[in-house]
């Protein structure tokens, strides 16, 4: 998978851009508030279909204008592809591969492999479930589109249930065999989730150990822990267990859309025992755990996206990072940071084609 030419319209704060690339490594380099990770979020756009940092699409537009387009030229196995994101106000986001739209989005996911290490992520520590089942659920789907179909319909049939039991506390009504019908699918949609999940975390742990191991040279033993609803009893007795509280709440309480992936450092919660700099490492590590992830599934080297961090992580950590790069581990680089030189020194060492971008 490699990147060979970008152009922005009216993207974030470019209103006409294009970058050309013939490097392994690319950086992006200037001073805060230039642009530098808004290029890298392109990429990662045309890859997913929505911004890493803000998905609703109309805060991607230029200030005073209406719509933007993100236009990429890849090559994959050898043949050319052509992938164009564009979102004009009031309409619909548009999805197309060669000229051809996309009917449904899920179905380009992992077309373009990508994984993002970004200042961000921290957010995966400090938010709640929501943030880190989505990180378990785009690694996953990025492998398996019959998982991100499965996922998509448990959450349509959750809404409608949902609907359900709103319209039963507003009309002071209750039909069990109506809501029954929404159990049994969300039990049967649920019980392939979870397991799909399960599997998940025991391929991934090993690896994302290995990183966090290499990252730090230190022997504090690290955990993802995988909490579930499901791990007690299935879907079904769960709804059945719980139909007085969900009809009160009028929303549904239990189920695989309320796990959580509880990440620990030697036992204890990284969120509140881990320093500023194990919990850095942590999140490298998954990431990088992640970007192996999904070239041994899927045989393919993603292109990965370091956003800002060679200001994060003091130079030991970097200079890990950068001795994975040269071990020919990884694929297409694309960096940004605020120091031009200190860049290029780091980028040297690797022996790499690489190309400086000064916005």
């Amino acid at each position: 998978m490699f990147l060979k030419k970008i152009s922005l319209f009216n993207y974030k704060n470019f209103s006409e851009a294009s970058f050309e690339f013939d490097s392994k490594i690319n950086c992006f380099v200037g001073k805060n508030g230039v642009g530098k990770t808004n290029v890298l979020d392109a990429v990662y756009h045309l890859a997913n279909g929505k911004s890493y940092f803000n998905p609703l699409a109309v805060q991607n537009i230029r200030h005073e204008e209406d719509f933007f387009v993100i236009d990429g030229e890849f090559e994959k196995a050898n043949r050319q592809e052509q992938i164009v994101c564009s979102f004009k106000k009031g309409q619909k986001k548009i999805l197309k591969r060669n000229g051809k739209a996309y009917e449904k989005f899920s179905d380009h996911i992992g077309f373009i492999p990508v994984v993002i290490i970004s200042p961000a992520d921290n957010d995966l520590i400090i938010e709640g479930s929501e943030t880190r089942r989505r990180f378990m659920d785009t690694v996953i789907s990025q492998l398996d589109s019959s998982y991100l179909q499965t996922l998509i319909q448990y959450h349509k049939i959750v809404s409608q249930r949902n609907a359900l039991l709103k319209y039963f506390a507003l009309n002071h009504v209750f039909e069990n065999d109506t809501l029954s019908i929404y159990n049994e699918q969300l039990n049967d949609l649920g019980a392939v989730i979870f397991e799909k999940r399960k599997e998940f975390i025991a391929a991934f742990l090993p690896i994302f150990n290995k990183h966090h191991q290499a990252i730090t040279g230190l022997e504090e033993q690290v955990q993802l822990v995988y909490e579930s609803h499901l791990l007690e009893k299935d879907t079904l007795s769960l709804l059945e267990q719980n139909l007085a509280k969900d009809r009160a709440l009028q929303y549904t309480s239990v189920g695989i859309h309320k796990d959580d992936l509880v990440f620990q450092i030697d036992f204890y919660p990284i969120k509140k025992f881990g320093s500023q700099g194990q919990q850095k490492s942590f999140l490298i590590a998954l990431k990088l755990a992640q970007f192996e992830f999904v070239k041994k599934q899927s045989g393919e080297k993603p292109i990965l996206l370091l956003d800002d961090i060679f200001d994060k992580l003091d130079e030991s950590r970097v200079s890990k990072i950068v001795e994975m790069v040269n071990q020919e581990e990884f694929g297409q680089l694309f960096i940004s940071d605020t120091h031009p030189e200190r860049t290029e020194n780091i980028v040297k060492t690797t022996h790499q084609s690489y190309k400086l971008f000064n916005l």
